[in-house]
């Protein structure tokens, strides 16, 4: 899809070399510019690129700015929107995962600058059962979850985490309730993040929630002063803080993942779902059906690992290649299931791969009621019994490390 032209002028000519040439379109109401980087595993390298939107059609433009040619001529792409479009995000364009590192002129800047922040929000234990709906009201209130992970806090990583607290009385108290379960940590995005996401959460008392704010997070959730549901930074500097124990920025590894790797099967919520915020109805009704979800982490897949992942369906499967696209096209979020007692297929529930079918002959099925097509049906699944270990370790052992 990338095509390489070997003239040396951007977009349009030498007019859209923005980042070269420092000068910017007659016509500046009909695209935004942006630096954006590609980290190219093959070279070791990050490659930069003046990357173009036009709101109008929804089609983009990708100059390579150190060999000033263009990299992809202007295509329509429906999966990006305006709203994806701003400094610091990472966004997939034809499988390519990119970061925006800059704007590109100044009309895009006083345009699209905004107040984005990004925030922790973190799932306590106590509302372990209750993940997709959580999931589903932040995603309901604007937020774009850029970062997701099911983990288990060491001692001393919850004392790291709770350094502020040593004082209070009941500092023990917090440390085993926050290492008595797994959590969910996940990095928020959007307007005014840690405020908004403060007032969603409520007072940190569910019970003084519930009279004070009935419609809060900790009101409908928690239960006491403890056990209350989710927690959010109270500060800018603090969400940064935070969000490092948690995603460490220096590439370190965070705490340790919570998956079990005993009588489980895999579970990918794929990126088109994601995109179209369906991640928390999809595990809702997950665990809705008794079945347990013991890991979750969202990924961003290069090709690469989808083409190994999907191995067994090569010159099998006649979409094997679009699969692998839709795979790669975007965050997805896999997850280990443990199958519940009495055992529940957990490959029924999803259904038939093509969702079509599924609606036909089982009405109920994840892919029936979230699928739109064979390729976007929603979820994989794994499909042979003897291959759920090994499509757990695949995510939870080889991915992250």
């Amino acid at each position: 899809m990338f095509a390489r032209s070997e003239t040396p002028e951007g977009p349009r000519g030498k007019a859209a070399g923005v980042f070269e040439e420092g000068k910017t379109f007659q016509s500046q109401d009909d695209r935004f510019a942006f630096t954006a980087e590609w980290y190219d595993p093959n070279a070791s390298l990050f490659r930069r690129y003046e990357l173009l939107y036009y709101p109008k059609d929804g089609s983009v433009e990708m100059y390579d700015v150190k060999n000033h040619r263009t990299f992809l001529k202007r295509t329509k792409y429906e999966s990006l929107h305006l709203e994806d479009l701003f400094v610091g995000n990472k966004i997939t364009v034809f499988s390519r995962h990119l970061s925006l590192v800059d704007y590109g002129d100044q009309y895009t800047a006083r345009k699209l600058g905004s107040r984005k922040e990004r925030t922790l929000a973190l799932i306590k234990p106590d509302a372990m059962t209750k993940i997709g709906e959580l999931i589903d009201i932040i995603i309901n209130e604007g937020f774009t979850i850029t970062k997701a992970k099911m983990m288990v806090l060491s001692r001393k990583e919850a004392a790291d985490f709770y350094v502020d607290h040593q004082s209070k009385p009941f500092y023990n108290e917090l440390l085993q309730f926050i290492t008595s379960g797994p959590i969910v940590a996940m990095e928020i995005l959007g307007d005014d993040a840690v405020c908004k996401w403060k007032t969603l959460l409520g007072p940190a008392n569910s019970a003084v929630a519930q009279t004070d704010a009935p419609d809060s997070i900790r009101a409908n959730f928690g239960q006491d002063g403890l056990k209350n549901a989710a927690h959010g930074p109270d500060s800018v500097a603090s969400a940064a803080q935070e969000l490092e124990l948690f995603f460490p920025s220096s590439g370190g590894h965070g705490p340790v993942n919570s998956a079990k790797f005993t009588n489980c099967t895999c579970c990918i919520i794929k990126p088109h779902a994601i995109n179209e915020g369906l991640a928390g109805k999809i595990i809702k009704a997950i665990i809705s059906e008794g079945f347990q979800i013991s890991a979750l982490q969202m990924f961003n897949m290069e090709r690469a690992n989808v083409e190994e992942f999907y191995e067994i369906y090569k010159g099998v499967v006649a979409e094997y290649m679009e699969m692998v696209t839709e795979l790669c096209s975007g965050p997805c979020i896999a997850m280990e299931i443990i199958q519940p007692e009495p055992p529940k297929v957990f490959r029924d529930f999803c259904g038939p791969s093509d969702p079509e079918i599924a609606r036909r002959l089982r009405p109920g099925t994840l892919r029936a009621v979230f699928g739109k097509n064979k390729i976007q049906n929603a979820v994989h699944c794994t499909d042979l019994p003897e291959d759920g270990l090994l499509e757990v370790q695949y995510f939870f052992k080889i991915l992250d490390n």
